[in-house]
């Protein structure tokens, strides 16, 4: 049994007007500008919290940014809000400054719904260009947008110049619900993470990762995605038995660092710690059946912080028996 999961996946190129002054890590910067910009582009009553909003049920900005787990759900009942249906991909350099007339890119990521409102975010970072981001709120031109491919090939779908979307594909990724006996088996892969991750067992940030926990974790996320924003009920997945499999797995090799880093949060009005692990990490054993939620799982993160590009990961490689 599968399940089927739209995913839409883009790449901004942006032009600094002013000088910019960035952080390192620049995740934390793009996804707080844009949430800034879109409730000013999309929210009627500004001055209200969503939950208190009378018109929360219907808003753009409440669904991407709150997201209310809707009436009688039968997942999530004890917390506020459905993971973000979005991705934000910072750029892989950690240039500080950039001159009038620099450019650079990043990624967007958008999950089942999310796909149909692909307008309103390029509008968006539209806008918040002429807000300004970073130290001194230096202004930026988006200049282009690209679509991406199955095969990662990009095609421009709006320009600056033009003003206009074109049409795209997003992909329509398979996803297997339950365990099943694969044709081939996968016996070994390497797994790196680029970007900090924050994975939590047992109530505790992790820093020795063991793959039940990776599991663990890709599963809930996934899930939660695939039922909130692409209509796919939660009873399709097989949690238990994938659990007991993972455990089977073991760490061949771990080259995994701590990242600190801090973003600053405007509604806590205080800085906050977001380390997490990066590096590479090798396992074996019987991984056919995580397959293609690791390999979806490239495409979402894993982890906490993920709408601001955490938990970033590629598989290097894999081996057959």
């Amino acid at each position: 049994m599968a399940a089927t999961l739209t995913i839409g996946r883009f790449e901004l190129t942006v032009e600094a007007k002013e000088p910019i002054i960035l952080p390192p890590y620049k995740g934390s910067t793009l996804r707080g500008g844009f949430g800034n910009a879109f409730r000013r582009v999309v929210c009627v009553i500004r001055e209200k919290e969503c939950k208190e909003c009378l018109l929360k049920g219907q808003c753009i900005y409440s669904y991407v940014f709150e997201t209310p787990p809707p009436a009688g759900t039968k997942v999530m009942r004890k917390y506020e809000a459905a993971p973000h249906p979005f991705v934000i991909e910072p750029p892989k350099e950690k240039r500080m400054g950039y001159k009038p007339g620099d450019a650079f890119s990043f990624g967007l990521t958008l999950i089942g719904k999310a796909v149909d409102y692909l307008p309103y975010f390029i509008y968006t970072f539209d806008q918040l260009g002429g807000m300004g981001i970073g130290k001194g709120r230096g202004k930026f031109e988006l200049k282009e947008v690209r679509s991406l491919d199955n095969d990662g090939n990009p095609s421009v779908i709006y320009s600056s110049k033009a003003k206009t979307l074109k049409a795209f594909n997003p992909e329509k990724i398979m996803v297997e619900t339950e365990v099943r006996e694969p044709d081939q088996e996968i016996k070994a892969l390497t797994i790196s993470f680029l970007t900090p991750t924050r994975l939590y067992y047992n109530e505790r940030l992790v820093s020795d990762l063991e793959f039940h926990i990776l599991v663990r974790q890709l599963l809930r996320r996934i899930s939660l995605l695939s039922y909130f924003h692409c209509g796919i009920e939660a009873s399709v997945w097989d949690f238990k038995g994938l659990i007991n499999r993972s455990l089977e797995v073991k760490v061949t090799e771990r080259k995994l660092r701590w990242y600190n880093w801090e973003r600053y949060s405007a509604r806590q009005e205080s800085k906050i710690n977001m380390g997490g692990f990066v590096g590479n990490i090798a396992f074996s054993g019987d991984l056919t059946p995580f397959w293609p939620y690791l390999l979806l799982g490239e495409y979402v993160h894993v982890g906490k912080g993920s709408s601001f590009g955490l938990g970033k990961y590629e598989i290097l490689n894999h081996s057959l028996p």
